[in-house]
Formats: structure tokens, sequence, C-alpha cells
């Protein structure tokens, strides 16, 4: 199944393969050079290669890794004891590498109680086992976590352009494989679009080049799309969804995004809530040119819509 999803297929065997900011490349391909990696607390957006450096590191350094998904099967004390316990305590005779890898995918989607047994797993194992945790939000993983791992910050926030530029090359690149036909400006966009989440715009390529050639269909089906899920996760006063949407689209200029909010709740939101929306926008579209934190902003505003305006 892996085969059909470029995600999977086209994914990087190294770390040099990677694309990420220069700096952190260095730090992980030292760390492959050094042939030991130490417990690793890796944060980022969703999308931007945490799991695919993870993966890498652990292919170049030849060492035997388990995957666990901390919003799956990882949310359980049970399946924590029995899969990371059970390989962790044993060792490799396969690999040449010093230690074993346990890598804990969306580590902040895991409970308390699974968190605190991982730390003792980390303290119990260390003579041989290492771990790797992935998350978007590192304020939810528990200081004793924190304070036994490296916590490196993978969000791309210099040379922005650099890695975009990148990424679009790789993007081409796979699509000429594929044999997909495309235009340059097109793609770009959906980089922009999409950027820094590179599984997310990989996906969407692949779910329109079914036809075999990507136009400009796939912008106008992209921006329905989007916008579909904030009215959703609004209307159902979904906090932390309305949060996940904004983290991944604060990339556009905020005042563009209050504009395109207004534009499409005229149709999600009941008439007598449509004036209060108004108000609501306008007053946060003004606060924007001054505020320090444009993300905090942007959810107060769609915070209060979700909160005083009824939906249809």
């Amino acid at each position: 199944m892996n085969e059909f999803l470029w995600v999977e297929k086209y994914q990087p065997k190294t770390v040099s393969d990677c694309i990420l900011p220069s700096e952190l490349k260095e730090t992980f391909q030292d760390l492959v050079d050094q042939g030991e990696v130490p417990n690793l607390l890796l944060c980022g957006t969703a999308g931007v290669g945490k799991t695919t450096v993870a993966k890498a590191i652990c292919e170049e350094l030849d060492t035997d890794y388990l995957m666990i998904n901390g919003s799956d099967e990882g949310r359980f004390l049970e399946s924590i004891r029995n899969q990371a316990k059970t390989f962790a305590s044993t060792v490799s005779l396969t690999k040449t590498a010093k230690h074993k890898v346990i890598i804990i995918d969306e580590a902040d989607n895991t409970t308390h109680d699974v968190q605190l047994l991982l730390r003792a797993c980390i303290e119990e194992f260390q003579s041989h086992c290492r771990f790797i945790f992935t998350c978007n939000f590192k304020n939810k993983i528990i200081q004793p976590l924190h304070s036994r791992t490296t916590v490196i910050d993978c969000n791309p926030r210099q040379h922005k352009e650099k890695i975009a530029a990148a990424f679009f090359q790789r993007c081409c690149d796979i699509l000429t494989k594929e044999k997909i036909e495309y235009k340059n400006a097109v793609i770009a966009e959906v980089v922009k679009q999409f950027f820094p989440d590179f599984r997310r715009t990989l996906n969407e390529l692949q779910r329109y080049a079914a036809s075999g050639v990507i136009d400009t269909g796939i912008l106008a089906q992209i921006s329905e799309v989007r916008l579909g899920k904030l009215v959703a996760a609004l209307k159902s006063k979904d906090f932390g969804a309305t949060r996940k949407w904004i983290v991944a689209n604060l990339d556009n200029d905020p005042n563009a995004i209050l504009r395109t909010v207004y534009d499409s709740l005229y149709g999600a939101l009941a008439p007598a809530s449509i004036p209060q929306a108004v108000l609501i926008i306008a007053k946060y579209q003004y606060q924007s040119a001054f505020v320090a934190d444009q993300e905090i902003n942007l959810l107060a505003a769609l915070t209060e819509i979700m909160v005083e305006c009824k939906f249809r």
C-alpha cells in the first residue's frame, strides 16, 4: 500500500535528502557521523519532516527501531508496557548500531500517565536504547521528558524561501517521475498554500493528479476544502481544530485570512449573527496592526465568532 502513497514512496532515506534548514541538517548529520543518537524531542508544526528525519537517522545508523503512534496505540499504558518494554529490553543481533531506538510519533497526544511511563523507560533502558519523540506542541510534553531529551525545534523559521524552493523542486521531480503533466506556477502556488506542511502538499498533489494533469483547478479545490474545515470547526465549537487550522494557515497575511473568513461565513451563519460577525472581524483586523502575536489575535477573533455567533 505504501508504494501508492507518494509521501511514503518518496520519503527521504538519509538526512542529506531531507528538506530542512541547513543548521538543522548539520545537527542531525553530526549525530549520524558520530554513530550515536541521544534521546531527542523533535517539535514543530505538522508535515515539516520530524518523523522523516527520525527514521532517516535510524536508517543511516543501521539501528533497530520501533515506531509507536502517540495518537493511536501510544495512548494506552498497556501498549507502551508491551511494545516499548519488550523491544527495549532485548539486544539486537542483526544491526551494527550501539543502541536501539524507539520513535514515539505525535507524543503530544499521549496521556500524562503514558509520558510518566516513558520517562521511566528512558532511565531503565538507557544503556542500550534511545527514544525520539515527535510533537506539534512541546508544551504538552511533561517537563521530566524535556529534561531527559535534547529538544530541537524543526520549524523552518529562517530561510523559508530557500526551503520552499527546495520542496517545489522535489514536487516537480516527483510529478515528472509519475508522468503527471503540470505547470510550474500552479505547483509553486500549492507549495505556498500549505508551507511548511510538506506531507499535506504531496497528498493534495497526488489526490488531484488522478486525472494525469495538475492545472489551476486544484487551487479552487484546495481553497474550498480548507475553509470548509474551518467552518466545521467553528460550528462544532472545536477549539483544538480551530487552532490547528490557524497554525496551518498562519504563513498567509492575517488580514487576508480574516477577509476570507468574512466571505465564507456569510453562507454559514444564521442571518441574525452576520452583523455581529462583521463587527468582530473588523475589530480584530484593526488590532492586527498593533498586536505582538498574530496567531493569538487570529485565534481570539475566531473564538469570539465561535462563541457569540449562531451557525446555520
